[in-house]
């Protein structure tokens, strides 16, 4: 399975992927740190993949996301946007929102 192919697959068979640096439990940037404990707060039901483990995938989403930076939040298949996006989204209760059209939230 090439890369684009793989970054499909992840993304449409999950309903809530965080592409970020590191894993959860140890992020390797502030950015996906933060993405993580608001995900978190919210009690969402998350898939994550961690960019450093396949450089090539790194690479690859940049393009197919047209978004430079990481993290990056997919929710139904769709971009969301990175670490601002995420919060300003969490300020205004649309994230959570987001998440339940989804079912990825967690009892």
């Amino acid at each position: 399975m090439d890369v684009i192919s793989r970054i499909k697959d992840q993304i449409e068979n999950n309903p809530v992927v965080l592409y970020m640096k590191g894993t959860p439990d140890f992020p390797q940037c502030g950015f996906s740190g933060r993405s993580v404990q608001v995900l978190r707060a919210c009690k969402a039901d998350f898939t994550f993949v961690n960019i450093f483990e396949d450089p090539e995938l790194r690479e690859a989403l940049k393009e197919y996301s047209n978004w430079p930076t990481y993290p990056q939040l997919y929710i139904k298949g769709q971009l969301v946007g990175g670490c601002d996006i995420i919060l300003d989204l969490y300020n205004t209760g649309e994230l959570v929102k987001l998440l339940q059209d989804a079912e990825a939230i967690s009892a």
